[in-house]
């Protein structure tokens, strides 16, 4: 599944675009748009994808084995 490190840092892997919707629309994973900067993140939102303050309210209730997928431009 990964295609390489990212720059992120350790244990972060890069998934191809077609990966990460198969994971999505499988219920295996959760998309995220990664910028803080709530209109950035309106302007390039994804379908289905929380945002990064929503992310945070719903951490507690997301699915422990479900895998997180962050996106930036």
């Amino acid at each position: 599944m990964a295609e390489g490190r990212g720059q992120g840092g350790e244990g972060v892997e890069r998934v191809s675009v077609e990966q990460a919707r198969r994971d999505v629309e499988a219920g295996q994973a959760v998309l995220v748009c990664a910028y803080d900067d709530e209109s950035k993140c309106r302007r390039l939102r994804l379908e289905g994808a929380l945002t990064l303050d929503e992310l945070r309210q719903r951490a507690a209730a997301l699915p422990k084995n479900r895998e997180i997928i962050f996106y930036c431009a």
